[in-house]
């Protein structure tokens, strides 16, 4: 399959590429700002299948470098995972327009925007390709929210309506979305949020979810927020 990841420097998102490397019959475009942390995941591959993009997915102009690129390795996209994700642990009245408008730009509108432009290239599955977006329990209507999470916590609720939205829309080309909303799972992101507490799962583990998910969700599902949650935190 052809698999694009995003967010893969670290976490989650390392771990799933490496999950999906490991299937050489699976080719992984990596994609994060860390340059330093995708050469060694993809020297940690080791199998050929990997390449990588760093980039800067909040940047406006990353589709004239990225989209090229993507164009020349794949002929077509089986799954798209939008995994990239930025945070900040502030109350409302210290939250500066800048640090606002970076969790947004890379929580929901780099999202938006990547989706919107691999849609040629995801139409192109006819057997049919699937997009998973990476969302948070935070997001999720109802549930438990924290102080000083209020920037991240509604970019990743708008992540869930999008993805419902999307679902709609896309099913005509085949197109299957669906939304992983995450409970908390050892990561740096995690350590910004609630700093000192230690989750019950390591993002290996969720990455073997989120991976085997992409895979064969879009079989079960479609416009579906699924929680995936032990606790929260």
């Amino acid at each position: 399959m052809n698999i694009i990841v995003t967010g893969a420097s670290r976490g989650i998102g390392y771990e799933t590429v490496k999950i999906l490397a490991a299937d050489t019959g699976n080719k992984i475009i990596a994609l994060a700002r860390n340059r330093g942390a995708l050469e060694k995941l993809k020297r940690e591959c080791n199998r050929g299948n990997v390449y990588i993009v760093a980039i800067d997915l909040a940047d406006r102009n990353m589709k004239k470098k990225l989209i090229p690129f993507i164009q020349k390795q794949f002929k077509f996209i089986d799954i798209l995972i939008n995994n990239a994700g930025a945070i900040v642990n502030k109350p409302i009245q210290s939250t500066s327009d800048k640090e606002l408008e970076n969790v947004y730009n890379v929580n929901v509108l780099s999202v938006y925007r990547l989706i919107r432009d691999l849609i040629p290239l995801l139409k192109r599955q006819k057997r049919g390709s699937h997009i998973v977006n990476i969302s948070s329990m935070g997001g999720v209507q109802g549930s438990v929210k924290f102080s000083g999470l209020s920037a991240y916590s509604s970019s990743k609720g708008a992540v869930a309506v999008l993805t419902e939205c999307l679902a709609q829309e896309l099913k005509q080309f085949n197109i299957s979305v669906n939304c992983l909303a995450l409970g908390s799972v050892q990561t740096e992101m995690l350590q910004k949020a609630f700093p000192g507490y230690k989750a019950p799962l390591s993002a290996i583990q969720m990455a073997d979810f989120v991976a085997n998910f992409a895979l064969a969700g879009n079989q079960h599902f479609n416009g579906k927020i699924l929680p995936v949650s032990i606790s929260t935190p």
